[in-house]
């Protein structure tokens, strides 16, 4: 017969599936500092001992990193989905903003969809705190806070859709947004007349959730970010257009002189 004698499991085995879990569905973000062995000990209700022997387990497979005199944190596994190789071309090559721009458009609209479907209550709850946010420092015209909130509505949706590696990827990229690779989303909220429109589209998306929409979530999502692509393309000609000029009046400047 195929059956085998059932073994108990260990504690430590146990530690790690629970923390493997919270690293998986995005409760624990990379970077984030677990609480004290004292404190999680407590917590989880294991030793110190069988703590420490999860802790181990998954430093080796690096999903957990220990700092000297600081604590143990959350491995910053985030970066890891593109070489620096690759960063560095995605920087010099404008059609890399293009296909970030149709990447987000297609995967963002989907999860907008199974948002609508399979969100909790209180999954939508965040999404419409997150843009009640953003419309207080639309308010107080603080564009920097808006560019923040902005990432942070547009991850909430992800989350809501409820598909972990859609999650892992999308953090992905917005990390490499955040840190200016594909384009300066802080730029886009300094004009007035696009801070407007930017803050009734993403309107348009959390009224789609709310109403537990799929379609309209879908559709607020594509215009959104075809909106965004536009924009964009319009920043490129006026700084290309800019270029021209300023070598234009240098030329005057020589010819004068």
């Amino acid at each position: 017969m195929a059956f085998q004698k059932i073994e108990p499991e260990k504690l430590a085995t146990t530690v790690v599936r629970q923390i493997e879990d919270l690293i998986l569905q995005g409760i624990l973000r990379p970077g984030e500092r677990l609480p004290s062995e004292r404190e999680l000990s407590e917590r989880l209700g294991v030793s110190r001992p069988s703590l420490r022997d999860a802790v181990a387990d998954l430093q080796e497979r690096g999903l957990i990193t220990s700092r000297a005199g600081s604590g143990i944190y959350v491995a910053e596994v985030l970066g890891s989905a593109f070489s620096p190789a690759l960063v560095e071309l995605f920087k010099s090559h404008p059609r890399a903003v293009d296909d970030y721009i149709a990447f987000r458009r297609d995967l963002e609209a989907l999860a907008a969809e199974r948002a609508a479907r399979l969100a909790s209550d209180t999954d939508l709850a965040v999404v419409g705190a997150i843009f009640e946010k953003m419309e207080a420092a639309h308010h107080k015209r603080k564009p920097d806070d808006e560019a923040k909130l902005d990432a942070q509505f547009h991850l909430a949706i992800i989350e809501a859709s409820h598909n972990v590696i859609m999650l892992h990827m999308m953090r992905s990229m917005f990390e490499l947004l955040k840190d200016g690779v594909f384009y300066n989303r802080q730029v886009m909220f300094r004009q007035r007349t696009t801070r407007e429109t930017l803050l009734g589209q993403h309107g348009a998306i959390n009224t789609a959730l709310q109403n537990r929409d799929p379609a309209g979530a879908r559709l607020a999502v594509e215009q959104h970010l075809d909106y965004v692509r536009s924009c964009l393309i319009d920043q490129r000609r006026a700084d290309d257009n800019e270029a021209v000029a300023r070598l234009r009046l240098e030329h005057e400047r020589e010819r004068i002189s």
